[in-house]
């Protein structure tokens, strides 16, 4: 009779490895003069976001006092700044907080209402693909959205765009200053965020910090909203910093990447290739003044010791150019950090 007793499935007595983890996702909204967009940019945020974090960077308007008046979303918390820090320092201490929180995935979206927080699964899904650390707006994707911008802006992307591809080694990249972004908490905690620009520069910055550890960043088509909304951005105030900033920065990224951390055939390249280029220039202009100073028509003999260096220099500056994009970081960092890693274990 025990044969015929029903025989139930054999079952490990060993609780086996526990379910993934769900990503807690956290929303930073540094926030200065921006109370007639902010209550709807909170309103649009999708139930996938655990947190949202507004930064009221000592804003005139107190706008962290009027959205905890009127906001009722219990994800939503405000936090003071005692002085005006700039949009990067908001930015990194709502950072600060949602790590400190245990959050996973942090975006920043700004509260002017430009950007449409709906988007915000496109941003997430490469970092929780593990196919990316870092991913960012990019307005100039869609060549309908092109059309529509004034040409000055245009023009003005692109030259950015250039600079920091030359700062930060982030070749596949365009429109670096877009605040639309998503980066993984163990990335960001790799970083020296005390040191990163406070200001207008934070983005570019943030991708020259992000390029020094090779974390991979992902551009993601997004269409801006223009409405009645006023930058505080004065263009022509920030163009010597943000120049100055490249510099420094491309000098750094160089140093960093191609002597101390690691010394190769693009090195030489771009020493010997700079050295030689220098010589040939200085060598042709010497020469020329001092031919045209006595009427005297430079020999092409003379010519050619200039040439052949100027080109054969130009030709080995454009080979490092070739390798350091091809270098650019493919491979996503974080799932390659421990959970437990901070800002205190480095």
């Amino acid at each position: 009779m025990m044969d015929n007793w029903p025989q139930e499935p054999l079952r490990s007595r060993s609780p086996g490895p526990p379910p993934p983890r769900v990503a807690r996702i956290a929303v930073v909204i540094p926030s200065y003069r921006v109370t007639a967009h902010i209550l709807d940019v909170l309103a649009r945020i999708g139930p996938e976001v655990a947190a949202i974090y507004v930064v009221d960077d000592r804003c005139p308007d107190r706008s962290g006092d009027f959205v905890q008046a009127h906001c009722a979303d219990a994800r939503v918390r405000v936090i003071r700044r005692q002085d005006n820090g700039g949009v990067g320092l908001a930015t990194i201490t709502g950072y600060r907080q949602a790590m400190a929180d245990g959050c996973d995935i942090l975006v920043k979206i700004d509260g002017d209402g430009q950007m449409d927080p709906r988007l915000l699964p496109r941003f997430v899904r490469p970092i929780l693909d593990g196919t990316a650390d870092y991913a960012k707006g990019n307005r100039f994707f869609n060549p309908e959205d092109v059309r529509s911008m004034p040409a000055v802006r245009l023009a003005g992307n692109a030259v950015l765009s250039f600079m920091t591809k030359l700062s930060s080694g982030y070749w596949n990249i365009f429109d670096p200053t877009n605040g639309y972004t998503a980066v993984h908490a163990r990335t960001l905690a790799q970083l020296p965020l005390e040191r990163i620009a406070p200001r207008y520069f934070f983005e570019s910055d943030l991708l020259f910090r992000l390029g020094t550890i090779r974390a991979a960043v992902i551009d993601i088509p997004m269409t801006a909203v223009y409405g009645e909304e006023r930058s505080h951005l004065r263009i022509f105030r920030v163009i010597p910093a943000f120049l100055a900033g490249h510099a420094r920065n491309f000098a750094k990224r160089i140093v960093y990447n191609y002597v101390l951390r690691d010394f190769s055939i693009a090195t030489l390249e771009l020493a010997f290739g700079a050295l030689i280029l220098v010589f040939g220039v200085i060598f042709g202009a010497w020469n020329w003044a001092i031919n045209a100073s006595r009427g005297i028509i430079t020999s092409s003999g003379t010519v050619m010791l200039s040439a052949l260096p100027i080109i054969a220099g130009l030709q080995m500056i454009l080979s490092f150019i070739n390798y350091d994009i091809l270098s650019v970081p493919r491979r996503a960092l974080h799932p390659f950090l421990s959970a437990g890693e901070d800002e205190g274990d480095r």
